[in-house]
């Protein structure tokens, strides 16, 4: 091998290394840098958009509001349909506007609440959080329908009288006031002391949207309750919702306990009678 050659592959040799060197630097810069500039960007986002629920229930979502290289006030504001309200919490305290530093992140619970009486169907809800930067977030919220539970008597009326020591029986009638069926019912009451009552039926297996029940119940007042109104509160419930109606009951003293207590008083009579005669004459 002559000297010439070997002189010249000695500044290949030296070169290539560092020629790739600089390649592989570049490569790797460009990636990073990208990465440091996207994580710049300001995002509106939320893990869930899309939320079913009754309509008479709040739809919740959690989302997130990053800034982006530069401090900003955001104002949050939302297009609802007429009759919602949608409000935005951080913290759990109710906000209208956010100062948030460069690049920092804050998470927002946002409240949707349904219009009453809103048919099922579903809702598109933009949200938007306007600042140096205008972001938007598009939720979507699926009203199924109602659940609505109602308690009353056929006639309306929430009164009556009974005897005491005897029974009394109510007639009840449970309403689905919903659109949507509800399922197993119970009922139940909260009586004076004392004092009991049965249903028949005790449970309600399904009612459907629009229909009601009849259902009796069987109040039972003891012996020696004292002449009065009373209440008696019944409550219907199911999982979803329930419903309370207040008895008032008025009770009176039997035939017989009259007559026994006026033979009282006129006997106390006679015997005050009959000493007044004895002692006075002394």
């Amino acid at each position: 091998m002559s000297v010439d050659s070997v002189n010249l592959e000695r500044p290949f040799l030296g070169i290539h290394p560092f020629v790739v060197l600089l390649f592989l630097v570049f490569c790797l810069a460009s990636p990073i840098a990208s990465a440091q500039e996207s994580t710049k960007a300001p995002s509106f986002s939320a893990r869930l958009i899309n939320m079913e629920a009754p309509v008479n229930e709040t739809f919740r979502y959690q989302a997130t509001l990053k800034n982006g290289s530069s401090a900003s006030r955001y104002t949050l504001d939302a297009k609802a349909p007429k009759g919602w309200r949608v409000k935005f919490k951080v913290s759990g305290k109710q906000v209208t506007s956010l100062q948030m530093d460069p690049e920092k992140s804050e998470n927002i619970s946002i409240e949707v609440h349904p219009a009453y009486g809103a048919k099922p169907d579903q809702y598109d809800i933009p949200v938007y959080a306007v600042g140096e930067d205008s972001l938007s977030l598009n939720l979507e919220a699926v009203v199924e329908g109602s659940f609505a539970l109602e308690l009353t008597t056929p006639s309306g009326r929430l009164s009556g009288e009974v005897t005491e020591g005897k029974s009394k029986q109510v007639n009840l009638q449970v309403k689905n006031t919903g659109s949507l069926a509800l399922e197993e019912i119970s009922l139940s009451s909260r009586t004076p002391p004392k004092w009991e009552a049965t249903f028949s039926p005790s449970t309600i297996e399904r009612l459907a949207p629009g229909k009601s029940t009849d259902v009796v119940a069987t109040i039972t007042i003891p012996d020696k309750t004292l002449p009065g109104d009373y209440v008696t509160k019944f409550t219907a419930k199911a999982s979803e919702t329930s419903s309370d109606a207040s008895y008032r009951m008025t009770v009176t003293t039997s035939l017989l306990s009259g007559w026994v207590g006026m033979l009282v008083i006129l006997m106390a009579i006679g015997l005050v009678y009959l000493l007044i005669r004895k002692f006075g004459r002394r």
